[in-house]
């Protein structure tokens, strides 16, 4: 998944990066103020927003009516320093998905985030099920039937990304976007080695069950897509 900040106090930014880096595993964008922030915004596809109210050159309001009006349905998180009923109202009728009021504890804040992510993917519950196939997106494991995979963490992220889309096809430049941050230097090998690696994985793990079919398909100038079920028609 990938994650947009948008807040002005820089350590409270990069806090909030550090603990979806190292919780989750999710890449992290930032912005300092509300221009930055709506820019990213436009010309990248994340998974969620977090966002401040009280921001330097254009207000989190006004960032999230924009997003709103444009028709993105990002799921957004709103940080604010004014919790009255009156204002919370306001912002859940402007559109944000839900709000945490400063200060926060950051383990609340990837609960919640994690959630808005689920939601948005129309998944509620954590344990995602394609198949034989389970994906903890809380613990961050996989299994497929009674076999645990031993998954690198971006293969796990590879994993649980296409889990949302089952049956999608998904190109590399998608899974690029969504695997890495703003200022990494994509390259479209890298993908292609973790999926062949993901692969090989979920076919060991059938081998007990010869019957089922390869999980992982791979269609040669589109991308990838993570199969339902045995039945699921070649594309």
């Amino acid at each position: 998944m990938r994650v947009l900040i948008v807040e002005d106090e820089r350590r409270l930014a990069e806090n909030i990066a550090a603990a979806f880096k190292e919780g989750p595993g999710y890449a992290v964008d930032i912005a300092f103020d509300g221009e930055d922030g709506e820019h990213l915004a436009s010309v990248n596809d994340y998974d969620l927003v977090v966002l401040d109210l009280m921001l330097p050159k254009m207000s989190g309001s006004t960032l999230l009516k924009r997003m709103r009006t444009r028709g993105q349905k990002t799921p957004i998180l709103v940080l604010t320093a004014v919790t009255s009923k009156e204002s919370i109202v306001e912002l859940l009728n402007s559109g944000a998905d839900d709000y945490l009021g400063k200060p926060f504890d950051l383990g609340e804040l990837i609960a919640r985030a994690q959630a808005l992510i689920r939601r948005g993917k129309g998944a509620s519950h954590p344990v995602l099920r394609i198949g034989d196939l389970a994906v903890d997106t809380i613990e961050r494991t996989a299994s497929r039937g009674s076999v645990e995979l031993e998954l690198s963490p971006t293969e796990y992220r590879i994993l649980e990304y296409m889990s949302h889309r089952p049956r999608s096809v998904i190109s590399k430049q998608t899974l690029l976007e969504h695997l890495y941050d703003f200022n990494w230097e994509h390259h479209s090998n890298v993908i292609e080695a973790h999926i062949s690696n993901l692969r090989r994985k979920l076919n060991a793990s059938a081998k007990t069950e010869p019957a089922r079919a390869q999980f992982l398909e791979t269609l040669r100038g589109r991308g990838y897509r993570l199969l339902a079920s045995e039945s699921d028609p070649p594309l």
